[in-house]
């Protein structure tokens, strides 16, 4: 059975979408797809994992105060609507080209982004409106945060 992408997001969305655009085609709805395959989602939107991959519109990219512990700290999942609401297209377009984070963020993907996608998804973030509050702030090794937080390290075996 082959399915279309339209097909697959009425499922995540609860509701019928437009036809998509293609790879290289500039759009809110292309936006909408890129954010999903490029696993945005994943981290950056509350609930997203719990819900078998539906997104709340009110809660997508919106960052979550759920961090990710390992030795480099304790990190949290930016609001990237908070970040772009500043940010013009073209200085989107730039940042994501050459900013990093800590783990456990894979900002090399972001970086390796067709620009097209790269201007679908800043459209997309801008179309979601408010933007909400700002996530925790990292932390360095050894402080202990006052919120949830997974653990990302791999375990040490015992020598012997």
């Amino acid at each position: 059975m082959r399915m279309t992408l339209a097909v697959v997001l009425t499922g995540v969305l609860g509701a019928p979408v437009p036809a998509l655009a293609g790879a290289g085609d500039i759009s809110v709805a292309r936006g909408l797809q890129v954010s999903i395959t490029g696993g945005c989602n994943d981290c950056h939107t509350a609930g997203y994992n719990e819900s078998g991959g539906k997104i709340d519109p009110a809660k997508a990219l919106a960052g979550t105060a759920i961090g990710w512990q390992g030795p480099w700290g304790t990190t949290y999942p930016a609001n990237i609507r908070l970040k772009l609401s500043d940010m013009t297209e073209d200085a989107f377009v730039q940042y994501a080209k050459t900013f990093t984070t800590k783990p456990p963020m894979p900002f090399y993907n972001v970086q390796a982004m067709d620009e097209s996608d790269l201007r679908s998804l800043y459209r997309y973030v801008r179309s979601l409106g408010d933007p909400g509050p700002a996530m925790p702030a990292a932390l360095p090794p050894g402080v202990a945060p006052a919120t949830p937080f997974y653990v990302a390290a791999p375990p040490t075996m015992p020598k012997g």
